[in-house]
């Protein structure tokens, strides 16, 4: 064999060993990095060791729910604005304008509450500041009190303004006849954790949801949830609405009592406010 005839084949014996023994560039790009699985959410409930006792315990991300100095919920006894120093300006009463609509009725069993999500135009207006409602949700019994008194059942509007900040209205239930506006959600209502239940000729009419009588109790707190995030602004309807002793029952039939205690106001101010209708 000559030289080159010797180098030809050598050539040709690394060309072919090549391509045997290592993928090429474009190819090796092409094979997918294995996936690092993401970090399981820490398991929190109502009762027993993943119990609000422990909440701020059980991740780095749920501190504010033991070390938060503004948490929510809290007793609610409204106090005078009459007198306050002046750090406490802020804290004024502002004005509240609420829009409200019709809206398709989507739930989903959280497994610790029963959740309808909202992608429409409902929206608060609080000192000229707009949140838009995104999803509301119940409580049983009441987070909140009243002078002490817990109550049946509480729902929570929350709202999101365009910067993420929150402002959640809630509303205190009381039992008596049947709350009509909630039917289209009671009777649809997903069993099993995880089950999202979608009606799409069902509508539940908002304006229905809460009171006739527009006051609110108001405070600077906290999801009632972990994170248990601080920045929350609450607006609780001084007015309870009737709910059916049948609706409640069939809420704890599938969701437990999943109310959070009560939390120390800190020095914080509870206020109440006029609430108005958006024209």
């Amino acid at each position: 064999m000559s030289r080159l005839s010797f180098h030809s084949a050598f050539l040709l014996a690394l060309i072919a060993a090549g391509c045997k023994g290592a993928p090429r560039a474009d190819t090796a790009a092409q094979v997918p990095e294995s996936k690092v699985p993401a970090p399981a959410t820490p398991v929190w409930g109502y009762a027993g060791t993943d119990g609000p006792a422990t909440w701020g315990s059980l991740a780095p991300a749920f501190t504010a729910c033991s070390a938060g100095t503004s948490q929510s919920p809290v007793d609610l006894v409204a106090q005078s604005t009459s007198g306050l120093p002046a750090v406490q300006a802020a804290h004024q009463p502002l004005a509240l304008h609420v829009t409200r609509h019709e809206h398709i009725a989507d739930g989903i069993n959280t497994g610790h509450t029963i959740q309808v999500n909202y992608a429409g135009a409902d929206t608060l207006d609080v000192g000229g500041e707009r949140y838009a409602l995104v999803q509301y949700h119940f409580h049983s019994p009441s987070e909140h009190t009243v002078k002490g008194k817990h109550y049946p059942m509480e729902m929570h509007l929350v709202h999101k303004a365009a910067d993420g900040r929150l402002a959640v209205l809630g509303v205190l239930m009381v039992e008596g006849k049947t709350n009509n506006a909630l039917t289209p959600v009671w009777g649809n209502l997903p069993r099993e954790k995880g089950n999202e239940v979608k009606v799409p000729h069902v509508q539940v009419d908002v304006d229905e949801l809460i009171p006739a009588t527009l006051t609110t109790y108001r405070y600077d707190g906290s999801l009632t949830t972990p994170p248990c995030s601080e920045g929350v602004k609450w607006l609780v309807m001084t007015t309870p609405v009737e709910v059916g002793p049948e609706q409640v029952a069939a809420f704890h039939a599938i969701i437990p009592d999943n109310n959070r205690p009560v939390q120390p106001l800190n020095g914080r101010t509870i206020l109440t406010d006029m609430v108005s209708e958006a024209p």
